[in-house]
């Protein structure tokens, strides 16, 4: 990991460095958006902290992985250093390429299950796919399916209240996150912006009747 350096997407597994082939663009889009929509959904409710890649997440077996995406609720706070993340975060997310969507579909989906990750979820963003796969940890320590909704949208359950809809996936440019996260969250995101519309009409130089 020294040898690696901050800048080097790169794994410790069982005694061996793995060091990932530098992601696509398609990847970097699909990784963007989604960090981004899920930044601002975990901003709105001040439920924890979204980190990208590559940052460091050291699980319970000595292993050193770096997910695209991951996010810790603020109950697990203590686990944060300012280096990595000690323990599983509450929710992953890996984006598919060709070069990583067989280790992300077995290696690491068998590796995040054991270490206990409560939420796993498999983005596809490759022409002809475009899908999401979403695993949430069973009773027995297993990853179980969760099924999309009528509208085939997929719903965490780390993450109560937020959605993705895989159809993002298949339009070119993505989304604005902005208006994603005006269907996925309408009201708080509305008080948010109201709210900081107010601050700032409030605020010293900002018109105010007192500095009139």
């Amino acid at each position: 990991l020294d040898w690696s350096g901050d800048s080097t997407h790169a794994e410790w597994v069982a005694g061996e460095v793995i060091v990932f082939m530098p992601p696509v663009e398609l990847h970097q889009l699909v990784e963007g958006f989604a960090f981004s929509l899920l930044e601002r959904f975990v901003g709105l409710y001040d439920l924890g902290v979204v980190l990208q890649a590559p940052f460091e997440m050291k699980l319970p077996d000595g292993s050193s992985r770096e997910p695209d995406l991951l996010f810790v609720a603020r109950e697990h706070f203590d686990r944060r250093t300012a280096e990595r993340l000690v323990g599983p975060a509450d929710l992953l997310m890996e984006i598919l390429s060709d070069s990583t969507a067989r280790y992300d579909r077995y290696e690491k989906f068998f590796a995040y299950e054991r270490a206990g990750v409560p939420e796993y979820w498999l983005i596809d963003p490759r022409p002809g796919r475009q899908k999401i796969e979403v695993f949430a940890l069973s009773p027995d320590g297993r990853y179980r399916p969760l099924d999309p909704d009528s509208d085939g949208r997929y719903h965490s359950l780390a993450l109560p209240g937020f959605w993705f809809d895989p159809r993002w996936l298949s339009q070119l440019p993505l989304p604005d996150p902005e208006d994603a996260i005006l269907e996925v969250a309408p009201d708080a995101y509305f008080e948010k912006i109201r709210t900081k519309y107010e601050a700032r009409r409030r605020s010293p130089g900002n018109g105010s009747p007192s500095h009139r």
